[in-house]
């Protein structure tokens, strides 16, 4: 039986909205449709789907506010973040309708041998089929863009799993896109319990398969695709930095600052283990803190707040445990180490955490940032290299042989040189390898993966 899904904020929990939650039968309708769609070859013509995403645009644009202040609201981001989400939403559908302009198969030569004398060939892009996609809380709106809007730019059909705690920002978005003409069967959401979501995704008729989310469940259901489905799976980090003697500190430490906390620290790549030489470690560690002290926390409403809150209230438990172990460890705990409300924690600096603890092991994913002294670049790198997550990385450094050696050496999909490790636009490849997931996003480097090459082999006497 279908039932609501209540959405309540991250700050203060308050109710904001219901969303319908969908069955297995309705499940069964989306695919039944989607697989038609698919069969019946009947495509939206290309110029349709560039009229239907500038349309949605502009639906985006009038009703921009609302939108930054939903995602804000039941996700915890602070408006000022919210509203760079939406702006990189909108230009990322841009980028969408610019792919589909410019992707296409190419020559394949022949007449080059006897065998392949009288032959014309070429590769052509099609749709790979229905795309069932799973989505996280961090980014509610940009993230559903991401894995809807290059299916539709794509033709292909996509069946849309939001996070519990988010999906108001998904109805946004998808409603934008049925208000700019697209056929709602184009395009579905299905907010539903982990049986309904796992028939999703191991449903045969899919072609794609798309989540962003924790690697035990990413892997899980890796494991489950039927046969033929490709995937991308886009999981978590514990992104390391290096600060080598030489770094320009003062350019480096507001790019620190900003990639440990920007969302409460709630980022894949978030900044979260800044390795410093030994003769600065501890001076960078104070500089840290002393502007993470200054950040304002609290309602991500307020256009003044720096940090909201972390999505629930368990993770605060979690965030004050892992602080806590680490300090009885041995860390020295710079600033915060305390929560603020129940889902509200003090931006926290800590120096030289114990290797084994969970903040030195896991994926914190929240506003905790830990430094760590090392003597020797080959022991930066070591210690760096130490986790089963490859994902971004960044090295600080003047010296141009340094950066390349490190940009080599480091475990990771992006190394970033005198950058945090939280950059990206939405044309550039992101993904990770290892624990940290597999296949590439980007809104051009999804759009490729939801297509496939389909080759035409012509023979003519006149060739």
């Amino acid at each position: 039986m279908e039932d609501k899904q209540v959405v309540y904020a991250a700050y203060d929990g308050a109710e904001i909205g219901a969303v319908q939650r969908i069955d297995a039968a309705t499940l069964e309708t989306y695919m039944a449709e989607a697989f038609e769609l698919n069969e019946s070859r009947r495509q939206l013509p290309i110029p349709e789907r560039i009229t239907i995403l500038e349309r949605t645009i502009d639906r985006i644009r009038l009703r921009y506010e609302e939108i930054i202040r939903m995602a804000a609201h039941e996700g915890g981001k602070p408006y000022v973040d919210s509203k760079v989400e939406v702006d990189r939403a909108i230009q990322g559908i841009k980028v969408a309708i610019e792919t589909i302009k410019s992707m296409g198969g190419h020559e394949i030569p022949m007449r080059v041998t006897p065998s392949s004398l009288n032959r014309l060939a070429y590769t052509m892009r099609e749709p790979v089929g229905t795309v069932a996609a799973i989505s996280a809380f961090n980014h509610p709106f940009n993230l559903i863009v991401h894995q809807v809007v290059p299916a539709v730019a794509t033709g292909c059909p996509v069946i849309v799993k939001p996070a519990e705690t988010t999906p108001l920002s998904c109805v946004n978005l998808l409603s934008c896109l049925y208000e700019a003409g697209l056929p709602e069967p184009w395009a579905r959401l299905a907010l539903c319990d982990h049986d309904v979501a796992e028939a999703l995704v191991t449903d045969k008729r899919n072609g794609y398969f798309s989540f962003i989310g924790s690697s035990r469940v990413g892997w899980m259901l890796k494991s489950k695709l039927a046969p033929g489905v490709t995937c991308a799976l886009e999981h978590g980090g514990a992104a390391p930095v290096i600060v080598e003697p030489d770094a320009d500190i003062e350019d480096a430490l507001p790019l620190l600052v900003k990639g440990g906390f920007y969302h409460a620290g709630q980022v894949c790549v978030s900044v979260q283990r800044v390795f410093a030489q030994e003769s600065l470690a501890a001076g960078l560690a104070a500089q840290i803190s002393e502007q993470a002290k200054a950040l304002k926390v609290g309602d991500p409403l307020d256009p003044e707040t720096e940090v909201g809150p972390l999505i629930l209230p368990k993770e605060t438990d979690r965030i004050e445990a892992w602080v806590a172990e680490a300090v009885d460890a041995g860390a020295t705990l710079l600033c915060g180490g305390e929560r603020i409300s129940d889902t509200c924690y003090q931006p926290t600096v800590l120096l030289d955490p114990p290797d084994d603890v969970m903040l030195s092991q896991k994926e914190i994913f929240g506003p905790v940032v830990c430094v760590y002294s090392y003597r020797s670049f080959d022991e930066a790198i070591a210690r760096a290299n130490a986790l089963p997550f490859f994902f971004q990385a960044s090295i600080f450094t003047k010296h141009i042989d340094r950066a390349l050696e490190g940009v080599s050496r480091l475990n990771a999909r992006a190394v970033m040189v005198n950058d945090q490790t939280a950059f990206r636009v939405d044309w550039m490849p992101f993904g990770g390898r290892r624990d940290s997931g597999t296949g590439v996003g980007g809104i051009p480097y999804s759009m490729e993966e939801m297509t496939f090459e389909k080759m035409m082999v012509l023979r003519s006497p006149v060739l």
